[in-house]
């Protein structure tokens, strides 16, 4: 069977955040707080455990006055803004706007890099004819990185889950970007770095791909092996990278929020 459509996750998949120092570190340029070397490595480092970062790592321990808000965290873009900041106030930091701050530089195109295979796959794709979607849990509008990066053109519709209330694995966001590509599930294959959320595809009988969330400079190819994929069966409808287990990616600790 022909894959006809084939829907992207957004963080770990086609693009990859910067890292906790970096993002920090833009945020008390921003604001000309003055911190240390030390002292921002220190704090970089505690706010990665807290998993403030969202497209980061997930956090060591979510605290239990945040759990109920980090389990509905991507249905709106409040909730989102909710449980990250709440994650972030968890460390101390030397200006308390920084919290806002960074939760603003991470919504910013300059806080994400395109993974190097992504542009070539994508043009790829639609050189084939092939629809594409992006389907990501997220708390804001992600089109306008896509636009900066000059991967727009290759994207035919975005579903957001605050903009939907729904997050992945429910079947059911998925079913909106099929529809809006005309795609039936049977004719589609999703992309992703998150076995549970983008495993959730699975229900609905498309094939799901999965590769690794791993820094860009750590996978320049992941990628590719789509395209490959495009006239291939995939009976039964998992095809995965690397083991068939619904389990966080090898070598990362998984995901945190965007996905």
């Amino acid at each position: 069977m022909t894959i006809k459509g084939v829907l992207f996750d957004f963080s770990g998949t086609l693009f990859r955040v910067e890292p906790t120092e970096a993002w920090l570190r833009a945020a008390l340029d921003d604001l000309e707080v003055p911190l240390g070397d030390l002292e921002s490595a220190r704090a970089a480092d505690a706010l990665e455990r807290a998993g403030a970062l969202p497209g980061g790592v997930s956090p060591v321990a979510v605290p239990a006055h945040l759990a109920e808000l980090w389990a509905v965290r991507d249905h709106s873009a409040e909730l989102h803004r909710a449980a990250y900041t709440g994650l972030a106030r968890e460390v101390s930091l030397p200006d308390p706007r920084l919290y806002d701050a960074l939760y603003a530089r991470h919504m910013s195109p300059q806080a994400w890099r395109p993974y190097d295979d992504a542009a070539e796959v994508l043009a790829g794709l639609r050189e084939r004819g092939v629809k594409v979607g992006v389907v990501s849990n997220i708390g804001w509008d992600l089109r306008p990185v896509f636009r900066a990066h000059g991967l727009d053109p290759y994207v035919d519709t975005y579903v957001l889950s605050y903009e939907h209330g729904i997050q992945k694995p429910d079947p059911r966001l998925f079913a909106v970007a099929l529809e809006a590509l005309g795609t039936d599930p049977r004719d589609a294959l999703m992309v992703g770095d998150d076995r549970r959320a983008d495993g959730g595809a699975a229900d609905l009988g498309c094939a799901v791909h999965f590769v690794d969330h791993l820094p860009a400079d750590r996978r320049p190819a992941a990628l590719r092996p789509v395209l490959g994929l495009l006239d291939e069966p995939h009976e039964p409808p998992v095809s995965r990278q690397h083991s068939p287990a619904v389990l966080p990616a090898p070598g990362r600790p998984g995901p945190c929020g965007t996905t």
